[in-house]
């Protein structure tokens, strides 16, 4: 074994691991019992994953005669895993601040798109976006979410309607993943709206024809990195059969099913992504009861979203009934110019107030049961031996001050590690 490691975090008051099991999911009961250790410490080796975890006077002993590149003494501290983002729209130019007025008047969210405003705004402002300057506000987003304790970030194209846009979109994520530390999870949303102009067949058909095909070559000339395939199943949107055909060819792609469904309308979506065997479902407000007993079955998570509900006072998202049925729920942000947060500790406050979630299930939804809708739990969401080295350290005595100060997270972070690597040192945590 080698002397030499990355990082020893030691003496820590709590060690949050989620799971200790190799659980790739948690569901129901054991999003209520997190796994914990009291006064704890935790190895990164060399190679930024974890190398061991476990109560302190253990690791000290085991590691006497090791050497480490940093000593993190965490006493009277807590460690979590780094928090796991599974829905996020962070490429785009322009704001809507505006919108947020009209809507605060009483504007509806498909008022505002049928009037072309909402993301017909942002498409026609990241069309004529240069990429560097794309690029520029992602790395600064991302760098707010990662000072929020956010380590793994899903990311979306969508903003562009065309092949052009959507591949100037997907290539800025992958320099983004390439010179930033968080990691990222890129998803082609080409369907996020029906071009103006254009009939939904029409946008189809496109997407198939064209834009498909070149995201193939590229990905399979090992130029451009994409995971996921999304659209916005939707009424007025992007219908049934369309999102069914769209979907399916991305999965012969070799891309994951993660997709916008029953969000403003019960369409049905979460039965149609179930039987196509989808890894994760977004959104969800208007669920039907056959749809969640067809997403428990199929393992497929459930990524709920509690900025949006709450931002367009929107019904919750059933979150309790899916936890009895045995969903996997993972939380989103949903960051986008029309639901503009940064942080996971504020949704995982909301999802508890607004969706009547624990606070145990809230953190183990954005983290392990995050890192499934992504496909990553194998290397994210929990601190076990072989994942990735990325956690949070907090300037509290409790685990739980996370999700109980609302928006109190910038007082309460004291370090974010990614792979070993402090990426975030906030010398300006106050006391309790």
């Amino acid at each position: 074994m080698s002397r030499n490691h990355r990082l020893l975090v030691k003496n820590a008051k709590q060690v949050v691991l989620i799971c200790n099991n190799g659980e790739k999911y948690l569901t129901k009961n054991g999003m209520t019992d997190l796994s914990m250790i009291e006064n704890g410490s935790v190895v990164i080796g060399s190679d930024g994953r974890i190398k061991a975890v476990g109560p302190a006077e253990i690791i000290r002993a085991r590691f006497s005669e090791a050497s480490f590149d940093a000593v993190i003494d965490a006493a009277g501290m807590c460690v979590l895993p780094g928090l796991v983002d599974a829905h996020t729209h962070p490429v785009w130019a322009g704001d809507r601040v505006h919108e947020f007025a009209m809507k605060l008047a009483g504007a509806t969210y498909m008022e505002l798109h049928r009037a072309g405003g909402g993301i017909h705004h942002t498409v026609e402002h990241t069309r004529t976006a240069a990429a560097a300057d794309l690029l520029a506000s992602l790395r600064s987003r991302l760098q707010r979410m990662q000072r929020a304790g956010t380590t793994l970030v899903e990311c979306k194209s969508g903003y562009g309607l065309e092949l052009h846009t959507e591949l100037k979109m997907l290539e800025v994520i992958d320099e983004a993943r390439r010179s930033l530390p968080i990691s990222i999870s890129s998803t082609y949303c080409g369907a996020h709206a029906v071009p103006r102009g254009r009939t939904a067949a029409e946008a189809t058909e496109d997407i198939l024809r064209v834009q498909l095909p070149r995201l193939k070559e590229l990905m399979s000339a090992g130029t451009l990195q994409v995971h996921n395939i999304d659209v916005f199943c939707e009424r007025g949107v992007f219908d049934l059969q369309s999102t069914r055909t769209i979907l399916q060819a991305g999965k012969e792609l070799g891309l994951n099913i993660n997709f916008h469904g029953d969000e403003l309308h019960p369409m049905n979506s979460a039965e149609m992504g179930a039987e196509l065997g989808a890894l994760a479902i977004s959104h969800l407000e208007e669920v039907t009861d056959e749809g969640i007993a067809a997403m428990a079955k199929a393992k497929t998570a459930a990524v709920l979203l509690p900025t949006t509900a709450y931002i367009l006072r929107l019904p919750q998202p059933r979150a309790r009934d899916m936890l009895d049925a045995g969903v996997i729920i993972a939380l989103g942000s949903d960051f986008n110019p029309n639901a503009y947060c940064c942080s996971m500790p504020v949704v995982m406050h909301l999802a508890c107030v607004n969706m009547r979630m624990s606070m145990t299930e809230a953190l183990a939804a954005a983290t392990v049961n995050a890192a499934f809708a992504l496909g990553r739990s194998d290397t994210h969401g929990s601190l076990e031996v072989g994942k990735h080295g990325d956690l949070l350290i907090l300037n509290a005595p409790r685990w739980e001050h996370l999700i109980y100060q609302l928006g109190g997270h910038q007082e309460v972070i004291r370090y974010v590690v990614i792979r070993g690597n402090v990426v975030y040192d906030n010398d300006k945590t106050l006391d309790l």
